[in-house]
């Protein structure tokens, strides 16, 4: 049976996002982190309505990601920033995993997470909302963050910073 990997990098676009999760995944590689990429572009999941889903109905696809993601010690998010927020694709996720379980926080309740951006305007935005949800539903946010942009080029030394100060974080029990 495999080791089951230290950290995952969620990434909300096959864009610029998914090159910065891949050079978290080589800084990862490089510092000898069994990690793994999770490109929610990759997936088919349903627009999350409460009128017509419900706790019975959630995708297998769902589950499956549920069950893996409890197992994974640490989490990166890279998402673009999507009109001041956060992208629909990563807010449908958290939505779809906050559902599916008794307790909404259950999968986010003392989890470690850092969150960067490639973003075409600021990111700040998005930085901010994503850290104000994650910590609502009960997360860890590490405290720096990375934000990049086009005249703003992604530094490899942060990225470096951020998976050691993140490896130093422990899970809190619930």
């Amino acid at each position: 049976m495999s080791k089951s990997k230290e950290l995952i990098i969620i990434t909300a676009s096959c864009g610029k996002n998914l090159e910065l999760a891949e050079k978290f995944l080589e800084k990862s590689n490089e510092l000898n982190i069994n990690s793994q990429i999770l490109d929610l572009t990759t997936l088919d999941i349903p627009l999350y309505n409460p009128r017509i889903h419900s706790t019975e109905e959630i995708p297998s696809e769902i589950k499956e990601l549920k069950k893996m993601l409890f197992t994974i010690e640490k989490w990166v998010i890279c998402a673009p920033e999507y009109n001041g927020s956060i992208p629909p694709i990563l807010s449908n996720f958290i939505a779809w995993l906050s559902i599916s379980g008794d307790d909404f926080r259950n999968l986010f309740n003392g989890q470690p997470i850092a969150i960067a951006t490639f973003s075409g305007g600021i990111g700040l935005e998005l930085l901010t909302s994503l850290r104000i949800q994650l910590v609502h539903l009960g997360s860890q946010v590490l405290g720096r963050q990375l934000l990049s942009s086009y005249s703003k080029p992604i530094d490899t030394k942060t990225i470096e910073d951020i998976i050691k100060r993140l490896l130093q974080m422990k899970k809190l029990k619930t």
